[in-house]
């Protein structure tokens, strides 16, 4: 997984609540088995007309948001159902971070597992993100993991973010690497079991030990 430490890029605005997975990735469009190419199909329906050329109307189609890899939106980003195709769509769209007050709980998580920043900001900073002129114009912003700072010009904004799902993305680690950190602890627990429950120890010619 790549590692999340500190990203600069263009941000873009999404002045919604509850964006939900859904519309994110339309069901239509699950079928890969990648976890790439999903890109061109973020936020489809609200993307395209029907006609299948961009909608202008459509935030992410402004020209002034083009490459931005960095998102804003309002509360309980991500919600919906636990499609995880939702994140592999962001991440190949280039958002390396999105900003909300609240997200989704698995769609967080989805996040996490894919390199991708759930940073919760409170409502009044979403606001003022949302309505800067800085951004409005096609500003750029810089993300610090580590310090949990947002800056935006001669601004900062503190976010929150759970400290496991820190540590995992300034390491760039999956689950399976986490628990991979913990080898030494795991392995003196294993031993000292050895001690206290001899009987326990499978018999390497036979079945477990009765007590």
């Amino acid at each position: 997984m790549q590692a999340f430490t500190v990203h600069s890029g263009l941000v873009a605005t999404m002045d919604r609540a509850d964006v939900d997975t859904d519309q994110i990735i339309p069901k239509q469009f699950l079928k890969r088995i990648e976890r790439t190419g999903y890109g061109e199909f973020l936020f489809f329906d609200w993307r395209y007309l029907a006609d299948g050329k961009p909608d202008p109307a459509f935030e992410l189609n402004a020209p002034r948001f083009t490459g931005a890899s960095v998102l804003v939106a309002r509360r309980n980003f991500g919600s919906g159902s636990s499609r995880e195709a939702a994140v592999y769509a962001l991440a190949d769209f280039g958002i390396r971070c999105v900003f909300a007050p609240s997200f989704g709980d698995i769609f967080a998580s989805n996040a996490v597992k894919n390199g991708v920043l759930p940073a919760q900001l409170a409502e009044g900073d979403i606001e003022t993100l949302l309505t800067d002129g800085l951004i409005a114009q096609g500003g750029a912003v810089r993300v610090d993991l580590s310090d949990q700072m947002l800056h935006c010009g001669n601004r900062v904004f503190d976010f929150d973010i759970d400290p496991v799902w820190k540590t995992q993305l300034l390491n760039g680690w999956d689950d399976i690497d986490m628990t991979r950190s913990y080898q030494s602890a795991i392995e003196a627990f294993v031993e000292g079991d050895r001690v206290t429950r001899p009987w326990a120890e499978p018999d390497r010619d036979g079945p477990v030990a009765s007590g």
